[in-house]
């Protein structure tokens, strides 16, 4: 084990071996093993988004072992599913990639404007997969926020009981944000903040937008001029928002477009010091010769070796 991977692994020193061990096993494993950087897999948009809109472009992602293969071909850090699909390759694939289980899901079988994901796995599960982490989602800016924020507290306790790393998708969403506001460079930073006070070893947010939601936020990234113009500068506000960057911070892909803009956006997040990238819809969505290519080349940025 590298000094850089030794630095990251004592920022929690609170937690016990089983789980420090499982976060070295997170970042020593693919492509970018003991760089300090990480590009995860995660194929949750089958269950948020619906099977047609997620694989319908590339047919053969319909099958749950392509993720599998895509990410361990790839050389990912780490593969990201629900329940169904990891249990659905688990025992094929067992010991060729730490697996993420991610423990709460929402669909879009409605409208919602202020969303609470269904529970729909276990800390149990995720030890009966091999996995060395679990994954939940929160939505600061929901109505239903603090019930999430509860869930999490709990299963964040168990997992770490039970020596298990706590990856956490936090997404601002809610009534009382705008569309605009969900990306706004105060939200994200403070989603961020959040998350890493619930516990988070991982956290896991969208790319910041110069736009400021918050009227009080707004005054005091103006008074204190706090950079924000370019976005390396916006991705380096939100690592020092997760206690001065002594949180391993990544950000989503989103959906699939223009390669020349996601690798500068990729560039972006190495050059404000994030921590990488958790790359689905960006990956997957385009035949596999093609996503092994798009996340090599990903990972080739991250560890310095593309410009």
């Amino acid at each position: 084990m590298n000094d850089r991977i030794r630095e990251i692994l004592s920022w929690y020193g609170s937690d016990n071996a089983g789980t420090r061990t499982n976060l070295a096993r997170l970042l020593n494993h693919g492509r970018l093993a003991g760089t300090g950087r990480l590009v995860i897999l995660p194929v949750d948009q089958g269950f948020e988004h619906g099977p047609a809109r997620s694989f319908a472009p590339n047919p053969p992602s319909y099958h749950p072992h392509y993720h599998f293969g895509l990410a361990i071909e790839a050389g990912c850090n780490a593969y990201a599913a629900p329940l169904g699909f990891l249990e659905a390759g688990g025992g094929q694939y067992a010991g060729a990639i730490p697996l993420i289980l991610k423990l709460n899901n929402h669909d879009m079988l409605h409208e919602d404007k202020d969303p609470l994901p269904a529970v729909t796995g276990s800390v149990k599960e995720a030890l009966r997969l091999g996995c060395v982490a679990v994954g939940f989602t929160i939505y600061p800016g929901s109505v239903h926020c603090g019930r999430m924020y509860e869930q999490l507290r709990e299963i964040a306790e168990e997992a770490k009981n039970a020596g298990l790393a706590v990856v956490v998708w936090s997404y601002p969403r809610g009534s009382s944000l705008s569309k605009e506001g969900e990306t706004a460079i105060d939200v994200v930073a403070y989603a961020a903040q959040i998350a890493a006070q619930l516990g988070a070893h991982v956290i896991k947010v969208k790319l910041p937008t110069a736009h400021l939601e918050q009227a009080a936020a707004k005054k005091v990234y103006e008074a204190e001029q706090v950079p924000i113009k370019m976005l390396s500068e916006r991705v380096k506000h939100v690592v020092q928002s997760a206690f001065a960057g002594r949180r391993i911070v990544i950000f989503s892909g989103g959906p699939k477009g223009d390669d020349k803009t996601f690798f500068e956006e990729v560039r972006a997040i190495r050059d404000g010091d994030g921590f990488g990238s958790i790359i689905g819809r960006n990956s997957f969505q385009r035949p596999k010769a093609d996503a092994i290519k798009f996340l090599q080349t990903v990972m080739g940025i991250y560890a310095g070796e593309i410009p």
